[in-house]
């Protein structure tokens, strides 16, 4: 079913206004909608299936026929990820939206190449045109950009941090011992030239955090990103 992202501001009592132009242009001219089509809305906490009632130039109505709330995870997944190359970013963020992960924290680290006062709009454009493709109903949470060490790890029962110099404790070794009373997890993933000495010896110091190897093959940043959080929504969700 085709699906819309719409803001709560758009919802009325049983109607649905979509005043978005690209969205608007995007179900008239790609998908052809009409009055009477059904179409999936989503607002970040609830679904909605809908009836196309009016399809105008600069709006189109939608009537609610059923709404379902959003029932929350267990367990909430973070992806602490160190800025990379902006299309390699992008395809992480895509990616991460589509396999369900809960929120990115863009992190700067000590070799970070790509330098970035405030994170980009496109990368929650990215997101939400994702949400459309997935049929997921809540947002990906887009953090503001954090240094490594200012991240708050107290925050979270458990890190994980896949690391190319770890030789031994694998990430499916920590998940076989079964981490007890897990309800917030952040892993996270290195920059292309990796994590400094100091940077790993900052993490390692770390109560909750686990530092894993991923297997002998060195991967790509932004292929661990993918990897590690389709292991993790497989494991926790």
């Amino acid at each position: 079913m085709i699906t819309v992202v719409i803001e709560k501001e758009n919802i009325f009592s049983g109607e649905i206004i979509v005043s978005d132009k690209k969205d608007i242009n995007h179900l008239k001219n790609s998908f052809r909608v009409k009055e009477n089509d059904k179409i999936r809305a989503v607002d970040g906490e609830k679904e909605y299936i809908c009836q196309v009632k009016l399809v105008e130039k600069k709006e189109i109505k939608l009537e609610i026929l059923s709404e379902k709330e959003l029932i929350k995870d267990d367990v909430e997944v973070v992806a602490g990820i160190s800025i990379i190359k902006n299309d390699k970013m992008e395809l992480i963020i895509q990616k991460l939206t589509e396999i369900g992960i809960d929120k990115i924290l863009p992190i700067e680290t000590k070799r970070t190449i790509v330098k970035l006062k405030e994170k980009k709009e496109k990368w929650d454009v990215i997101s939400r045109e994702a949400i459309k493709q997935c049929q997921r109903v809540n947002f990906l949470d887009i953090g503001e950009i954090i240094k490594l060490e200012k991240i708050f790890y107290e925050d979270y029962d458990l890190v994980i941090v896949p690391y190319e110099n770890e030789e031994n404790y694998s990430l499916k070794k920590l998940l076989k011992e079964g981490p007890k009373e897990i309800k917030k997890i952040l892993y996270i993933i290195g920059p292309e030239g990796g994590f400094s000495k100091e940077e790993i010896d900052i993490l390692k110091k770390l109560e909750n955090s686990k530092i894993v190897t991923l297997g002998k093959n060195i991967l790509r940043a932004e292929t661990a990103a993918i990897v590690v959080g389709g292991i993790l929504i497989n494991e926790f969700k």
